[in-house]
């Protein structure tokens, strides 16, 4: 049986950031949160824009890069480098303050990518901070006999691949899809205390269980089946681009403040005083001086951040 839809959004676009452009399809009117995710951001960011020292407590993000290049650092010493394919994952726990930056690329192409905000259990919301990478050549892919249907197995299992990946805490799979025109899909084996939502990349055409879902749209399921499946329906020759992400549900209560996620008032209080204080898991912020938090150049590849590009390529070699 699929899973039948239980709404479809179509992402709310708007600047954020230091003009940074995003499709945001969760953590708005019509849909606050669907536990345990908080927040999707399809951002498309140009060299000059950015996400300048921002703070977050109580939840992950998880940041998958489809174009460009993306510099991160963070108050704890955290630092990484992400090429498209990559995913990077940063706890945020008690308390944690960070920047993301887009590298300027040749051509003059855009960082573009989807930020997931992940809800953490409310044992582990007061955990320490941490940061961790996900390269794309860690990332196994499967091709249906036809050509027609491709997909990324970041973590869990599709079309016979299995990749098991902790994403986050609370446990999370992600799958990266590409349909080709004609060509049909069938994601089996869904977990049933998962939550599950499809999110349409680029491409119109693409049908699940009879309805039209569009580029920017979200569509959320409801926890009743097995499986979800789809077909694309288009005259286009472009292939259809979409992620399937589930979680698992967590039996807590959610409020959501900006870039806090706690479990009352009371405690999302206490976040924004600390962090304007930089006292309680937020000392760091006051001697803390970003580098990248101004835009990056060419110097800074060759130098501050040169060390970044040359793990990232021995990690490579290595793992090869």
């Amino acid at each position: 049986m699929s899973r039948s839809i239980f709404k479809v959004i179509k992402g709310f676009s708007k600047v954020e950031g230091s003009g940074v452009q995003i499709f945001r399809s969760l953590a708005i009117r019509e849909m606050r949160n669907f536990t345990p995710f908080m927040l999707l951001d399809h951002f498309n960011a140009s060299s000059k824009s950015g996400f300048g020292p921002h703070p977050h407590s109580g939840m992950e993000t998880v940041t998958y890069l489809l174009k460009g290049s993306l510099a991160h650092e963070d108050f704890t010493g955290a630092r990484g480098i992400l090429l498209p394919g990559d995913l990077q994952f940063m706890t945020a726990g008690k308390a944690v303050v960070h920047t993301e930056m887009p590298i300027p690329q040749a051509d003059g192409s855009n960082a573009e990518g989807l930020q997931l905000w992940v809800d953490l259990p409310e044992k582990l919301k007061e955990t320490k901070p941490r940061y961790r990478d996900l390269r794309s050549f860690e990332i196994p892919e499967a091709k249906s006999p036809d050509g027609k249907v491709e997909v990324k197995v970041i973590s869990g299992k599709a079309m016979g691949v299995e990749n098991v990946q902790e994403l986050s805490y609370t446990p999370v799979e992600y799958f990266h899809y590409k349909l080709h025109k004609g060509g049909k899909f069938s994601h089996v084996d869904l977990k049933p205390n998962f939550n599950y939502f499809l999110y349409v990349i680029s491409g119109n055409g693409l049908h699940i269980n009879g309805t039209k879902i569009d580029e920017h749209h979200n569509v959320y399921f409801e926890r009743d089946g097995g499986k979800i499946e789809g077909e694309n329906k288009s005259a286009n020759s472009t292939p259809i681009e979409f992620v399937i992400v589930g979680g698992q549900a967590l039996d807590q209560k959610v409020l959501q403040v900006g870039p806090f996620v706690h479990t009352n008032k009371k405690r999302i209080d206490q976040a924004y005083q600390d962090y304007g204080n930089g006292v309680n898991g937020f000392e760091l912020v006051k001697t803390w001086k970003p580098s990248i938090d101004k835009g990056i150049d060419e110097e800074m590849l060759n130098g501050t951040l040169k060390d970044l590009v040359e793990d990232r390529e021995r990690q490579r070699r290595e793992y090869v």
